[in-house]
């Protein structure tokens, strides 16, 4: 650990663009039993289990307001102070956090995939590595439109709808502009091992160092 405290890697892009998908493979296949944590910025939505499931709907989660940004900074902070924490579920058919959570010990490098982790400023500061994912819009909204409608149970018009009005308003506003912040642009397609292996190799010479 640098100075005592984790590396911390921040992994955005827009929606479904293969953020999770690259942090997961790194930090538990590539560098499986290493020092390295896997977080989804995902269980950081605000908990709206206050309003109606009618009104959680209408909530615009596409725009960087509906992230808990506090709760996540005092996570990360923790994190750092190598104290560990406890990240609650968020189930997105409810918008609302579960009462399952995940118990998170500090390592030596912690990775944290999500659309805001560089557009939103106080999150971004916190990063010493910052990776965007640039994947083509065509193909992520065909992978936001297949996990909504068969992993959150929404209907296909709803999803278009969504996407139309919000989804692309909000990437184009924040998530896009983001890419310049980034150290490293990985152009995401399947089977770029290339861009992934370096990564991974990135981060076990941070470990070895």
């Amino acid at each position: 650990m640098k100075n005592n405290q984790p590396t911390i890697i921040l992994i955005a892009g827009g929606t479904a663009s293969g953020k999770t998908t690259v942090a997961d493979r790194i930090a538990n296949e590539i560098l499986k039993g290493k020092s390295v944590t896997h977080i989804s910025m995902d269980n950081y939505y605000k908990d709206f289990a206050d309003l109606s499931l009618e009104e959680r709907r209408k909530i615009n989660f596409d725009h960087p307001n509906s992230v808990d940004t506090e709760l996540l900074i005092k996570d990360l902070q923790a994190l750092k102070d190598l104290q560990p924490i406890k990240v609650f579920v968020y189930d997105f058919k409810t918008s609302s956090r579960t009462k399952q959570s995940i118990t998170i010990k500090p390592s030596d490098v912690i990775i944290i995939d999500g659309i805001f982790t560089l557009a939103i400023k106080e999150i971004r500061k916190m990063g010493d590595i910052k990776i965007f994912i640039k994947t083509a819009n065509d193909l992520r909204f065909i992978r936001r439109l297949q996990r909504d409608v068969n992993e959150r149970g929404r209907t296909l018009e709803s999803v278009i709808e969504q996407y139309l009005n919000e989804v692309k308003p909000m990437h184009d506003s924040f998530i896009g502009p983001s890419i310049e912040f980034a150290d490293l642009i990985i152009p995401y397609k399947e089977g770029n091992d290339v861009a992934i292996d370096l990564v991974a190799t990135k981060i076990l010479s941070i470990l070895n160092n």
